[in-house]
């Protein structure tokens, strides 16, 4: 496959940067290595991929033994059409130095159709250019395309038993908006194939494009000249002014004209604390906060997974679904506390969420307030699990009505020290207050590893110790509520 100039991803990669589809070319080692979480995703788009081959079944599978031999899926593909197959998955084309795979071709009384797959919710941008490229290589190859379509995810599905592929597709065609990008692709094809013939890397300085529309994979390498704390740290300064800084010469906070410059009194604060390592406390914000606090103290954190296909009756695509929560108990300030925790049965035959509910409602008692970090979360997840079951609406109701933020005093900059760095995530706060505890004594260290995790095992795909990895679940989930006990007591002696 190296000697094929372009592919459907390398055009893509091109279009968003042509540094980056040189370095993916000439110097691929480069590459930032694959988080889980990513892996996770590209994993998930590849069993969407799969179940959408439902829609239009009893295929032939165009897919090579190996990735990087992709000539071997034209050769396939051309056979099955030669021999009037009419449903192909992974059909492959190549034109011009390109080669594009797409999901499902189909021929019906019409005539050819292709179908490319997506994972998410709507039709983007660069899915049009996607299409595009396939549309531009299928037709050059011979076959006469009727339409072409983008299959992705319909996220008011809600599943009832067996999983209806046809309501959780939804199928739109693209054809028109294809047509309208066809003639600019041959010159973006030359131009792409003269950036990879250079003999060296196009100089292309970072900017927004290092993000949109995806996550540069060469990040680590187009950034290392950025310092780890940075212009590009400062709390909720937009995008563009971060780059109108860099672009400006000013990456340090030390560069930062302080009588001159594009930052609000939060963002400000941030920059002279770092200057000046100081800390900043609004003690009278603090003190109300505080006094507004009624015993006994319920801290409370919950896990979810969120699946594109769902797994549960009664969920909808990528509904976050509460599998397990920690929750520290304080019936009077700096008392003894009381534990108590759920995890759910990792399996597909049991929704976790009934029995979440009457552990959760029988464990939070009536009255006190319910310390959470992130309100909108929490919040947001019981007003699903009561609509979910409205016999314990007036139970739920009650603990949505005792939630009390503790993001708050740290969101507003009422506390803080230079080593939050613009964070006010319970990760940085933690250390920055409490600096003997931390997340990374622990084997799982934040909530998308102990998603990941959870539906590994649900689905049967984990092969490591799974007693050990529901222990490690329970520890990491239970650090979260005790990370908030902690926290508060710095707020009270503060």
């Amino acid at each position: 496959m190296n000697n094929i100039p372009l592919s459907k991803s390398t055009y893509i990669r091109g279009l968003q940067c042509e540094k980056s589809l040189y370095l993916y070319k000439h110097f691929y080692h480069l590459k930032d290595p694959i988080d889980p979480q990513l892996q996770a995703i590209f994993d998930q788009g590849h069993e969407v991929g799969i179940l959408a081959q439902k829609l239009f079944p009893n295929g032939v599978d165009a897919s090579p033994e190996s990735y990087y031999n992709m000539r071997e899926s034209v050769i396939k593909t051309k056979s099955f059409i030669d021999n009037g197959e009419s449903v192909i998955y992974e059909a492959t084309f190549e034109f011009d130095g390109v080669i594009a795979a797409l999901d499902i071709l189909v021929k019906d009384n019409e005539g050819w159709k292709a179908y490319e797959v997506k994972s998410s919710t709507s039709v983007s941008e660069t899915y049009l250019n996607d299409a595009a490229i396939q549309y531009y290589t299928i037709i050059n190859s011979g076959v006469e395309l009727m339409d072409i379509s983008i299959v992705y995810i319909n996220n008011q599905y809600v599943k009832n038993g067996g999983i209806d592929v046809h309501e959780l597709f939804t199928i739109t065609s693209v054809y028109d908006e294809v047509q309208q990008l066809l003639p600019n692709i041959p010159n973006k094809i030359e131009q792409f194939k003269n950036v990879i013939g250079n003999n060296s890397v196009p100089k292309i300085d970072i900017g927004e494009h290092c993000s949109k529309p995806y996550g540069c994979d060469f990040r680590g390498h187009c950034w290392k000249h950025v310092p780890e704390y940075s212009v590009f740290d400062i709390s909720n300064l937009g995008t563009n002014k971060k780059f109108d800084l860099y672009n400006n010469g000013i990456v340090t906070f030390n560069q930062i004209d302080l009588e001159n410059n594009p930052l609000n009194q939060n963002q400000f604060l941030q920059v002279v604390s770092e200057l000046n390592q100081s800390s900043y406390i609004d003690y009278e914000n603090i003190s109300h906060f505080l006094r507004d606090l009624k015993y006994p103290l319920y801290f409370l954190d919950f896990e979810t997974i969120g699946t594109a296909i769902p797994i549960y009756d009664g969920s909808r695509p990528y509904q976050q679904l509460p599998f397990q929560y920690s929750l520290h108990i304080q019936h009077i300030k700096d008392g003894d506390l009381t534990h108590y925790e759920y995890l759910a049965k990792p399996t597909t035959n049991e929704d976790p969420r009934i029995d979440f509910v009457k552990k959760l409602v029988n464990d939070c008692g009536d009255s006190g307030d319910i310390i959470v970090y992130n309100i909108g979360f929490e919040k947001g997840k019981l007003n699903d699990l009561m609509a979910l079951y409205p016999q314990f609406s007036s139970e739920i109701s009650n603990i949505i009505d005792r939630l009390k933020d503790l993001m708050i005093p740290f969101k507003n900059k009422w506390y803080y020290t230079p080593a939050m760095k613009g964070s006010y995530s319970i990760k940085s706060v933690l250390p920055a207050l409490v600096p003997e505890l931390s997340y990374q004594d622990l084997e799982i260290k934040e909530g998308g590893t102990a998603s990941n995790l959870f539906l590994q095992i649900v689905k049967g795909e984990f092969n490591g110790d799974i007693d050990k990895t529901k222990k490690e679940l329970l520890e990491y989930c239970k650090m979260d509520t005790y990370a908030m006990v902690k926290i508060l007591e710095v707020l009270y002696k503060s």
